[in-house]
């Protein structure tokens, strides 16, 4: 059951100022607990994502590289992917989203975290998934849009990526974070 919040903001007025499948915002006039308004405040409409620290049967991490053309550079990425609304649940868009852009697939998964992109603006979440001894049963299936080249490496190669910044996209960086915090022996604080 969920409960009032008590410090929700009340929205006065919303509109739509685009609704294209990859870009759906809405601009609305909201009043702050304390009497305060914002009269624009702008909110991106996103489907739910999914990440995927893949680890083979022989301890290799799968990663993919792509060019993002936000940032107009190539980087080091989880597999991950978009919650399809025939999805029956997050587990179900990674594994698809894994077997379809690498080729992997089966092993044991478990959630390792749900983390927001951004609370302020965005709607939706990112569910991390975990999967060991995951295996190649098929090639990749990429869409038109995708130009994925996918690489198996070490537990050192990925901790070098992270320690050197080569793995940009926060909603990656979070989950891998944990999972070494998770692996690494406790030496007290």
């Amino acid at each position: 059951m969920k409960t009032k919040d008590d410090m929700a903001w009340k929205v006065l007025n919303s509109k739509y100022i685009s609704k294209e499948p990859w870009f759906t915002v809405r601009k609305e006039k909201v009043e702050l607990p304390n009497g305060n308004t914002i009269d624009s405040y702008y909110v991106l409409e996103y489907p739910d994502w999914v990440n995927v620290i893949a680890i083979t049967k022989d301890g290799k991490y799968i990663f993919e590289r792509q060019y993002r053309h936000g940032l107009q550079c190539t980087s080091y990425e989880l597999c991950a992917g978009v919650c399809e609304k025939e999805d029956e649940s997050p587990l179900i868009s990674a594994q698809r989203e894994l077997l379809e852009e690498t080729g992997y697939g089966n092993g044991e998964w478990e959630e390792l975290m749900v983390v927001s992109p951004n609370p302020g603006t965005h709607t939706n979440l990112t569910y991390c998934y975990l999967a060991v001894n995951v295996e190649k049963i098929s090639e990749p299936h990429l869409e038109e849009t995708e130009d994925i080249q996918v690489e198996l490496l070490t537990f050192e190669e990925v901790k070098k990526l992270l320690i050197g910044n080569k793995i940009t996209q926060a909603q990656h960086a979070a989950p891998l974070w944990k999972y070494i915090a998770l692996r690494t022996p406790k030496k007290g604080f």
